[in-house]
């Protein structure tokens, strides 16, 4: 599913003519292209879609928005690592750290 999730521009700057931002999605951070929303300015927040900021939104909308979406897990199934995500459906440890996924259990080693 692809989203148009609420965020916080934390910083704005330029790439190859196109004005772009890091924005803040509850603790994930994205590059964003805001020509669409040319006078949008640090610390304001944006509904962003597909890499885009397209809508202007206030500050307590946003949050109870990303709330929403972190409860109901849709922030995790938008900008978690899918790989991971199939590493914990399946029950397996995450290769790439010391550690499995948060949340999953290790698989007991074969001998």
């Amino acid at each position: 599913m692809c989203l148009a999730v609420p965020g916080r521009v934390l910083d704005i700057g330029e790439r190859d003519g196109t004005r772009m931002a890091t924005v803040d999605f509850g603790g994930v951070q994205k590059e964003v292209c805001l020509e669409y929303l040319p006078d949008l300015r640090v610390g304001e927040y944006a509904i962003v879609h597909v890499g885009f900021a397209l809508q202007r939104l206030d500050e307590e909308s946003a949050r109870r928005t990303l709330e929403l979406f972190e409860e109901l897990g849709m922030l995790q199934e938008e900008f978690g690592d899918p790989w991971e995500s199939a590493a914990e459906a399946d029950g397996s440890p995450w290769p790439f750290a010391d550690e499995p996924a948060q949340g999953t259990p290790q698989k007991e080693a074969r001998q």
